[in-house]
């Protein structure tokens, strides 16, 4: 029978998604579920709510809990990843805050930018500890990656190890959520009153949901880039097949100036529409971090709430406890999306037949115009042989090179991490969009190693 080992799986969004769509599952039955996480309370209250939802849904799975992934990788077939070195919250603010001591304002400083090194470079040991004792332990499993930067992060598994790997991100659907709006009424879709925009907001995300839910059954959209910085290359009607591209050219300029203006401003000057929404897609730009002209602000790109992400992450994991606990219901658990990572466990599993709409592969020329071996994120076909990428051609010219900048980037800060190349990483500061000048990303590197010399030990051999 099947064996999933989730690392990680002591977060509050995997017990809220990928868990319960996993126990839900039918063709799982008889399967074993290996959950690890170093976090011993927030692995316990995970555990806990699997054995509650084992119990009340007949999943039929045996369910085990590791403190360490070690102990749970022998002979498994699939390791889903979404492990973070944290506090999250508080490290993102800080890999923001750093280059503002040397005049470097990021626009988002998650998984571009300076912040975009530190990130990846923090995560590269903890995964490339896992991949390593995967090639020992189970080296035909496949690795299912949550772990941002995902293009970093596929990056090292795919050219520092022999395991496949395949990743994984909801981001596709901001695309849709954008049409959804542009289109609503041709496509006869209801936009909730207070709709912005796609950005992470916990009071607009319902009604981002609501869009989103109306939009999927009715178009389909065929996209294609690196991670978080797709470019949409077809939207057809699915119930007419109608070509809905040049609809949306007229539509969307017709939305408030101040729905998404980024990608407005990008749509209208290189004709092809970006799929991420504002907020990251400003990561990869270079044109978003002039101090002088403040794009930002024209823009109006907000920042993360790192202090409110921080306090609802509590807050869901205390809700999870009282589903673990048995005071609160798990009816709501029974509609919720997985993420991506059943439909690629129980195809590869069983043998099935699934498309799905955006997955992050090594290119073999699914992606004519940028680098093979590269991690490119394009549609897949998932099947008893594996995850297999859509050929799309190739990209626009101009945003090719704009994706074929970003993948140098990020290889050389998994080089770097993985080295402990201090050039490597100086190098990626260097060619990053968001760096002008030569000294300041010398002064920003220094300081992250300094600062994160716990994380990055591999710096100070």
């Amino acid at each position: 029978m099947t064996t999933i080992t989730v690392i990680g799986a002591g977060s509050a969004s995997f017990g809220e998604n990928t868990l319960s769509a996993l126990m839900r599952s039918n063709k799982l039955k008889g399967a074993t579920l290996r959950l690890v996480d170093r976090n011993p309370h927030s692995l316990d209250i995970v555990h806990r709510l699997a054995n509650r939802l084992n119990t009340e849904w007949d999943s039929g799975l045996t369910i085990t809990a590791h403190a360490h992934h070690k102990d749970a990788l022998d002979g498994t077939d699939f390791v889903v990843s979404a492990i973070e070195v944290g506090p999250r919250e508080e490290l993102w603010k800080s890999d923001f805050e750093i280059p503002l001591k040397y005049g470097v304002r990021q626009p988002y400083a998650e998984n571009g930018g300076p912040g975009g090194f530190a990130h990846a470079a923090r995560n590269v040991k903890p995964v490339l500890e896992i991949v390593r004792d995967m090639e020992q332990e189970c080296p035909n499993a496949w690795f299912i990656n949550f772990t941002n930067p995902m293009v970093r992060v596929c990056d090292l598994v795919n050219r520092h190890s022999k395991i496949k790997a395949v990743g994984l991100c909801h981001q596709i659907y901001a695309g849709y959520g954008m049409v959804g709006v542009a289109l609503a009424n041709d496509l006869g879709i209801e936009v909730p009153d207070g709709l912005e925009g796609m950005h992470a907001d916990v009071m607009q995300h319902p009604l981002q949901q609501r869009v989103k839910q109306q939009v999927i059954p009715l178009i389909d959209i065929r996209a294609a880039g690196t991670n978080h910085f797709t470019w949409i290359l077809s939207i057809r009607d699915k119930r007419t097949g109608e070509d809905l591209y040049p609809l949306l050219r007229e539509r969307f300029f017709d939305l408030d100036e101040s729905f998404e203006p980024l990608t407005r401003r990008i749509f209208q000057d290189f004709g092809i529409f970006p799929v991420p929404g504002d907020t990251h897609l400003c990561e990869y730009l270079p044109w978003m971090s002039d101090p002088i002209t403040k794009p930002w602000e024209a823009f109006h790109i907000r920042l993360y709430d790192w202090d409110l992400m921080a306090g609802l992450r509590d807050f869901s994991l205390d809700r999870l406890n009282e589903m673990a606990n048995g005071t609160m219901t798990v009816e709501g658990l029974l509609e919720s999306d997985s993420e991506g990572a059943l439909e690629m466990i129980e195809n590869i599993a069983f043998a099935g037949n699934h498309y799905h709409l955006a997955a992050n592969l090594p290119n073999q020329g699914q992606i004519s115009n940028l680098p093979l071996g590269a991690t490119v994120e394009t549609p897949v076909h998932v099947d008893g042989a594996g995850v297999h990428p859509v050929h799309v051609g190739a990209l626009p010219e101009p945003i090719a090179e704009l994706c074929r900048r970003e993948l140098m980037v990020a290889q050389l800060c998994v080089d770097a991490a993985v080295e402990g190349s201090y050039e490597k990483a100086l190098h990626c500061l260097l060619l990053d969009p968001v760096i002008t000048d030569m000294h300041t990303a010398r002064n920003i590197l220094d300081d992250y190693l300094k600062t994160y010399r716990e994380h990055l030990p591999q710096f100070w051999k």
